[in-house]
């Protein structure tokens, strides 16, 4: 407490019976001084209604023992008044022990607990402090005028929430608000401060003011209808100059209303004629309606306490039947007189799965056979047993509780039919239900239960549905149709779909959200029924939390589809069937509910029948990952097509990922299958490397060192090399296939090389004798993989991608190659090669043009290049020339000018080719042409 030599002794008293009246929620408080001379204590100061006319309290009084004692006291009402519980006292003690007590009337019940006697403690001995320091009391006689409670300082700033500045005095305890920024009738309430949170926001302005900090806290305000709202105080201590005191200077303002998703749910149980409380897991009071309010006899103060700390606390047998409900998970219930003895109530303790939490109904029953009720009064709470509607009402209202919560959760606009399905027909008996929404100015089903063929309805069916579901959203009032005769007095029209239907109830409920029509629900009953008042109210509340999920969830699906379609796009789609490869592959969004990601793979055709297989994982999910999935995806398909090595184009994609910014990463595997040399060149950056499937069904994962994933890592990358055999698969995927919540990684792995090695022992994958080359057994094997890794994808937190590619050599005798001298003589000798081979190959129809190409290139590293020069043709779908040198240089077309003798080679071999290029070795280069087949019998 801080100390001010200004203060007289009467401010001294009022300053600290308010603190002290603050810190216990109290009703007043008082002084008793018995001085250094005096033989008996006297009243010197008090504060509250009705407390200052009394100077004498008992001898045996609470003050009494603390004085003796010189430790807390507290003693039971003592006849202070109806609202008053008690007595709680501490001694105001010098340097020669008790001089007088610091009193408060507590009006909660029971003794205060050890923290709020801390602080009780800490103001007398402030206050102790300062009249032994010359601040004597007031005369004997002459009670020190204190204002009641709720004028103090504190109190008003925690009722009054304008949007103002506020500066608090720690010497005077008094509040000095500014000018209002904003009219609080217009941007928020005027409410009392929450009593839940009154001990925590005194509590945080003590621990400011103690430590010199920042003070932020946010906290409850009621209004009088109920309604809870939250403000938000910031201060900050700003320390006094030599003679005055500290200040706490800050701003408060509201902060709007509590987002409680229950509160539809809530609010329609407001004004019920049965009592309904709802408690927390940790039993503190979360909802009180007005029934339940008058008969505990009081108000709002009971919500945020403990519920045994109220008057329901001392109903003998109630907390142990709670306790038991709370641990079996099923209602109980309890018949029992009031405390008072003049009322007798039954109390049912539903509790409530989703929110672990309870509601107590209360059900007067003092004018009812006691046997019907559970007993007489004393007899023992008799559990189970008949359940009247009234508490039946209290089961549904959980059972809303828990549908609001579920509703929540729903993501998609089935998941939130099937959660009205599974949480509303079975307690109102209904059978049946089918739910209507808008699309655009057409309706159409969103989806159902209890109707076999909902889905597939007949064409007079869906007319009649839609005229009904458009009446009610016309009048946009809910309907209530309590037998077939009513329905077709509503309905006229259709009377003979109404005889024939399996139902004979109905509650026509429209959807409307924000305003504008979602659609209809309809509730549907097989036999007649009437509805009651509570039942309509609580229908009508369901209407509301529907649409407002329905509004949530077509929102989900649009921008889901729209999500799940951009990463379609940037994904390959087919994959192309090569030469020398089959592939095939998957991608697996992640589990219900999640963004989409960034898996992605690719394969790429090169040159001489070799193929570049890519797969890669961007890091997150959301639009944004999977845009750099397709930016990642473009770079290496450009990149490939220059023919680099692995290990240098992801050199180049590490720098486009580090671009993107510091939070930005991807893993990656390239590789690129050589069919000639039967060997397989890969780089890994942060990935998995591939795992290779023999013909005999063994399996072979090579065992390197990966690189750092694409922005983290510092280049140069490695490069390794694998030998495939003949009728190899490859297989490439990402983490997200073998690794989840339920299993690591190790787990996954071990399970795809089991159900790989079962799939493919004794199976062809490649089939020259089947139309599709064997490509639709691949397809089965991604199946069974998929299958037996991810057999609950639903569940699954990350996107899965998983490539398989079967990998063909080039036959031997689909391959020629010879050397060439490095002089003119290499052009002929070339042609002559060339002439010989096509013949041997039957392709004598591309002898002239072969010549030519090679004719060419030939002539062109003669001319440009150096040796050795080296000549090799490729038998495959196309015939494919490919001439070796020993240079770097690389090989442009140029405009030739008609004046000009040379410049039209290159020309003429683009011409004569399907397509041609170069690329690069470590000791030279290779410039390529290919030429399609003819067709036989053309």
């Amino acid at each position: 407490m801080a100390q001010d030599e200004e203060l007289d002794g009467a401010q001294v008293l009022r300053l600290a019976m308010r603190r002290a009246a603050t810190f216990l929620d109290g009703a007043g408080g008082l002084v008793h001084w018995r001085g250094p001379e005096a033989d008996r204590p006297r009243v010197v100061a008090a504060c509250g209604q009705g407390v200052g006319s009394r100077t004498t309290l008992s001898k045996d009084g609470a003050f009494t023992r603390a004085m003796r004692t010189g430790s807390f006291a507290w003693a039971a009402d003592s006849g202070l008044g109806s609202t008053v519980s008690g007595l709680a006292s501490v001694p105001l003690l010098s340097s020669d022990g008790p001089i007088g007590a610091l009193s408060v009337l507590t009006t909660t019940p029971g003794e205060p607990d050890p923290p709020h006697r801390a602080s009780l403690q800490e103001v007398a001995d402030w206050a102790a402090l300062q009249l032994e320091n010359g601040h004597g009391p007031a005369p004997e006689g002459q009670l020190a005028d204190a204002p009641p409670l709720f004028a103090s300082s504190l109190d008003r700033l925690l009722r009054t929430v304008p949007f103002r500045a506020w500066e608090f005095d720690v010497g005077s305890g008094s509040i000095t608000f500014g000018e209002l920024i904003a009219d609080p009738a217009d941007h928020g309430p005027r409410a009392r401060g929450h009593p839940a949170d009154w001990l925590r926001v005194i509590t945080d302005i003590r621990k400011a003011i103690a430590l010199g900090a920042r003070y932020d806290t946010e906290y409850l305000l009621r209004q009088d209808d109920g309604t809870l709202f939250r403000a938000r105080a910031r201060g900050r201590l700003v320390p006094g100059k030599q003679g005055s005191s500290d200040l706490v200077v800050g701003a408060l303002w509201w902060a709007g209303r509590i987002p409680d998703p229950r509160s539809h749910g809530m609010q329609t149980l407001q004004s019920m004629r049965e009592g309904l409380l709802t408690v927390s897991e940790d039993w503190r009071t979360t909802f009180v309606n007005e029934e339940a309010e008058r008969v505990l006899g009081m108000d709002h103060r009971l919500i945020g306490g403990v519920l045994w700390d109220g008057p329901v606390g001392a109903v003998p047998g109630l907390e142990s039947v709670c306790r038991r409900a709370a641990q079996e998970g099923r209602p109980l219930s309890i018949a029992l007189p009031w405390p008072s003895g003049r009322r007798r109530f039954r109390l049912r303790c539903v509790p409530a799965r989703a929110s672990r939490g309870m509601a107590i109904h209360l059900v007067d029953v003092t004018n009812e056979d006691l046997q019907d009720t559970g007993g007489a009064a004393g007899e023992a709470p008799r559990e189970g047993g008949d359940v009247s509607g009234a508490a039946r009402a209290a089961e549904r209202s959980v059972r809303m509780e828990e549908l609001t919560a579920a509703l929540s959760e729903a993501v998609t606009s089935e998941d939130v039919v099937r959660v009205v399905a599974e949480r509303v027909l079975p307690p109102l008996g209904a059978d049946r239900l089918l739910v209507e929404v808008l699309g655009g100015d057409h309706l159409h089903i969103a989806g159902a239960a209890g109707y076999p063929e909902a889905l597939r309805l007949a064409a007079t069916e869906k007319r009649a549905i839609d005229l009904v579901a458009a009446e009610t959203l016309s009048t946009r009032m809910p309907r209530f149709l309590e037998s077939t005769a009513e329905f077709i007095d509503s309905f006229p029209q259709l009377s003979s779909l109404a005889a024939a239907s399996m139902n004979n109830a109905w509650a026509l409920l429209p959807l409307i959200a924000t305003g504008r029509d979602i659609g209809c629900c309809f509730v549907a009953f097989s036999r007649s029924r009437s509805f009651s008042d509570d039942e309509r109210t609580l229908l009508t509340a369901l209407s509301g939390l529907v649409a407002q999920a329905l509004e949530r969830a077509r929102l989900y699906d649009v921008e889901h589809t729209r999500a799940q379609e951009l990463q379609r796009g940037l994904l390959p789609r087919e994959l192309p069937r090569l030469a020398s490869v089959q592939a095939a592959a998957r991608y697996l969004p992640a589990g219900h509910g999640a963004e989409v990601g960034g898996d992605w793979y690719d394969v790429i055709p090169l040159s001489a029948d070799r193929v570049a297989m890519v797969i890669g994982d961007v890091m997150g999910h959301g639009i944004t990952e999977a845009a750099t999935m397709g930016r990642l995806r473009t770079a290496v398909r450009t990149l490939a097509d220059l023919e680099i090595a692995p290990d240098e184009l992801l050199h180049h994609l590490n720098d486009i990922v580090s671009d993107l910014g510091e939070d930005s990463y991807a893993t990656c595997l390239y590789s690129v299958f050589d069919p000639v040399a039967r060997t397989l060149t890969y780089s890994l950056a942060g990935h998995p490397p591939p795992l290779i499937a023999h013909p005999d069904g063994t399996l072979h994962s090579p065992d390197v060192d990966g690189d750092p994933p694409l922005g983290a890592a510092n280049p140069p990358f490695g490069t390794h090399l694998l030998s495939l055999p003949a009728e190899s698969l490859v297989v490439l995927w990402t983490d997200g296939l073998v690794e989840s919540a339920a299993r690591d990684i190790d787990q996954g792995l071990a399970e795809l090389r089991r159900t790989l090695s079962r799939a493919t022992t004794g199976m062809r994958y490649f089939d020259s004798s089947r139309e599709d080359g064997g490509h639709e057994r691949l397809e089965d094997l991604c199946d069974r993989i998929v299958s037996a890794l991810l057999p609950l994808q639903e569940h699954t937190k990350d996107d899965a991608a998983l490539l398989i590619v079967h990998a063909r050599c080039t036959a031997a005798h689909d391959i020629a190659a010879h050397g060439l001298p490095n002089d003119p003589r290499a052009a002929g000798q070339a042609r002559e090669y060339v002439r010989q081979q096509l013949a041997a190959w039957e392709l004598d129809d591309l002898v002239m043009t072969t010549e030519l190409i090679v004719s060419e290139m030939v002539g062109n590293v003669i001319r440009h290049a150096k040796g050795p020069i080296a000549l090799r043709l490729l038998r495959s779908r196309s015939l494919i020339c490919e001439v070796y040198d020993g240079s770097l240089t690389t090989p442009r077309i140029r405009r030739a000018a008609s004046t000009d003798e040379g410049g039209r080679g290159l020309h003429l071999i683009a011409t004569l080719s399907r397509r041609w290029g170069a690329r690069y070795l470590e000791d030279g280069k290779c410039i390529w042409a290919e030429q399609d087949l003819p067709i036989p019998g053309e």
